[in-house]
């Protein structure tokens, strides 16, 4: 045999051997979590951990989103999984606003934790319902998140938007808004997070603040437009001087996955939640009493078929 052939053999055989040794499951995904100083992004740091420990071959690539943002992500393919709200996914699926049109990629992972939408005012901002908003000075989340959505249709459905404030400040991050609400530069800040949230735990510290209650019309108003909304309740001493249980609006926070993703990588990123509990209520003590049944709720889009399978399997669906 020739010299260039034995080579060529030789190559081939390595080529070979090359892909013998990459897993059939290796897959590269991209994970959108939130802004900086919520609780995603530690969590997306956690579930990236624990799911490239369990599934050979899996590599993830965490980077920041935002509730309504990473919808749109896993839709154009900028990324495969994503944290967001149920309102926010069912707004997309309905080609509700901020949608241009309807979500046809984008299906449920799992349900996580409840979250909160909470309107926080500073004791001397004289804030005690959401009419009492306009004319103050505000700060929201930037566009693309689920709680400046909402802070923008509560607005509407008390007869006023943006341009009725004195001040309106849009912030990527909860820090932002909490030195702001410190310094004295705004009255009320909102921010759709667990509860106690870290944010308003630190704005405690420094200022005195109360939590505004969502009004039955604006509540009534919110769950025609999207059932996906719910009232939840901030218990009574959940921050400091709360003397009162406060009822707000609430969603889930879930994963959304691309519904291309293969079944079987889908499945094994299910039940290894699932299974790893503890180790995400580390994180986020919201989530210590999550079942497979809670995760499995419908969540007003389509669930994907390899969280289909988990469930089925351990028959929490």
């Amino acid at each position: 045999m020739k010299q260039s052939a034995k080579h060529a053999l030789s190559a081939a055989a390595l080529g070979a051997a090359l892909l013998a040794a990459t897993p059939v499951s290796a897959q590269q995904v991209t994970l959108m979590t939130g802004p900086q100083g919520g609780v995603w992004v530690p969590l997306g740091g956690a579930l990236k951990g624990m799911w490239e420990k369990a599934i050979p071959g899996l590599q993830i690539t965490a980077q920041p989103g935002a509730g309504i943002a990473n919808v749109i992500g896993v839709q154009t393919g900028k990324a495969q999984i994503g944290f967001s709200n149920s309102s926010s996914a069912v707004d997309g699926a309905m080609g509700n606003a901020p949608f241009k049109e309807k979500t046809s990629k984008v299906c449920q992972m799992t349900n996580i934790y409840p979250q909160y939408f909470q309107v926080v005012a500073t004791a001397a901002s004289k804030v005690n319902s959401y009419a009492d908003i306009k004319g103050k000075r505000l700060v929201a989340q930037s566009k693309g998140n689920t709680a400046e959505a909402i802070t923008a249709t509560v607005l509407k459905l008390n007869g006023f938007d943006y341009s009725g404030l004195s001040r309106m400040n849009f912030q990527a991050s909860y820090t932002d808004a909490v030195s702001m609400m410190k310094d004295g530069h705004v009255d009320v800040f909102t921010l759709g997070t667990t509860a106690p949230a870290s944010a308003v735990m630190d704005l405690a510290s420094a200022r005195d603040i109360k939590l505004v209650p969502v009004d039955d019309k604006t509540m009534d108003g919110m769950r025609k437009m999207n059932q996906g909304y719910s009232k939840l309740i901030i218990k009574a001493g959940t921050y400091p001087k709360q003397d009162k249980d406060v009822p707000v609006i609430g969603y889930q926070t879930h994963l959304i996955v691309s519904c291309d993703m293969p079944e079987q990588v889908v499945y094994n990123m299910v039940k290894t939640m699932a299974q790893n509990i503890p180790a995400m209520s580390a994180v986020n003590k919201a989530i210590g009493e999550l079942t497979p049944k809670m995760m499995a709720a419908d969540a007003g889009i389509p669930m994907h078929p390899g969280a289909i399978k988990y469930f089925k399997e351990v028959g929490a669906l």
